[in-house]
């Protein structure tokens, strides 16, 4: 069976002046110096979309809202921060590999300009994102034509990944009910990777203000096809044309915090490769259930049935995947569940001895340094 893997990381900076840096501190140009030192590599084109703007033209690109004059010509971007994206490899390694390898690139081009990447899910100091000077006619008539582009006022403060994987020769049939699979399973599986636990400058309640606040709104899964009369309506989108013929087949996890590890990346890709494999799992979901995701943001696996399904759904993954090496990349899942921790503790606990946000941020991808 041949499996595909790719991740779409996004990355939070620190400015010189030690603040977090988002779309109020931050310009287009500040970000865009960075990218153009970045190199090109003319083959990835056939794995990545560059999309109309031409702002994706490499595996970095400043991820932002993007404004209009009264055409569809882009005049301004502003942005929360730079997202990676690997091209698609047959193995996990080797998309982990190509993430670290350009996240490191990343990192030591944006120490130049004064930026350090640092862990968050979730803008610790904004609550939300309004576009400024507000939306033209043309912008409203463009994002109500795509529901799910008229979240930015989400999608703006939070920061996660897409993990992206897709197997060979699988129905339309069968890849959107993995998609509802992955949807009906998503508010068990997501404290793994929490990562959002400030909210408006100062410690919030629970473990991912962003998982709170983003899901029912925002797809958990996205499942990529091929033409406009295989997908499903649903708000938030379960479903989506291709762009690119490399799209097809896709499916998209998108409600994972970032991890500043990405050792556990390798660990949910193996999950969602043993989810796409089992055949013992019986539930499925078309849109994401909000109430059981924001009781999962506040409590994590505290939570009994969280805990107890996310036990279910690790085993159903170590079944599926027999003897795959993979397999062996579920541990630190399990050493997580057992212990109950999820990443949120480590900057929780920093925040509490050291009394800044920035502060517990600035020990976050201690794995690079």
């Amino acid at each position: 069976m041949t499996f595909f893997f790719g991740i779409e990381h996004e990355v939070a900076f620190l400015n010189q002046a030690g603040k977090f840096a988002d779309f109020e501190n931050t310009k287009f140009a500040d970000f865009s110096q960075i990218v153009e030192r970045l190199p090109t590599y003319p083959n990835d084109y056939a794995h990545l979309r560059v999309g109309d703007a031409g702002i994706k033209a490499k595996r970095w690109y400043i991820e932002g809202f993007e404004r209009f004059a009264d055409s569809d010509k882009v005049i301004d971007c502003l942005p929360k921060g730079i997202e990676i994206r690997t091209t698609i490899h047959l193995n996990i390694q080797g998309a982990i590999q190509e993430l670290t390898e350009s996240f490191c690139l990343l990192r030591d081009v944006a120490a130049d300009y004064g930026f350090s990447p640092v862990l968050t899910s979730f803008n610790p100091y904004k609550t939300f994102f309004e576009p400024q000077p507000p939306l033209n006619e043309y912008e409203k008539k463009y994002l109500q034509a795509y529901p799910d582009e008229n979240t930015a006022n989400i999608y703006m403060v939070t920061y996660g990944p897409d993990l992206n994987i897709s197997m060979a020769d699988l129905s339309v049939e069968k890849l959107i009910d993995i998609g509802k699979k992955l949807t009906y399973y998503s508010p068990y599986i997501v404290p793994f990777s929490y990562s959002a636990p400030f909210y408006n400058g100062d410690l919030w309640t629970g473990l991912s203000v962003r998982t709170f606040v983003r899901t029912g709104k925002r797809s958990a899964a996205l499942v990529f096809v091929e033409k406009a009369e295989q997908t499903i309506a649903s708000v938030p989108s379960l479903t989506k044309v291709a762009r690119i013929p490399a799209e097809v087949g896709r499916i998209e996890f998108k409600a994972f915090d970032t991890c500043d590890d990405f050792s556990i990346y390798a660990a949910l890709l193996a999950l969602l490769k043993g989810l796409v494999l089992d055949e013992y799992l019986s539930g499925r979901a078309t849109i994401p259930d909000a109430a059981l995701h924001q009781v999962s943001a506040k409590a994590g696996f505290n939570n009994e049935e969280i805990s107890l399904i996310a036990h279910q759904v690790l085993e159903a993954a170590e079944m599926a995947l027999k003897d795959d090496p993979d397999r062996n990349l579920l541990i630190p899942l399990k050493v997580k569940l057992q212990q109950r921790e999820t990443p949120s503790q480590k900057l929780i606990q920093g925040y509490q001895q050291l009394g800044s946000i920035e502060a517990a941020m600035q020990q976050t991808y201690v794995k690079f340094s």
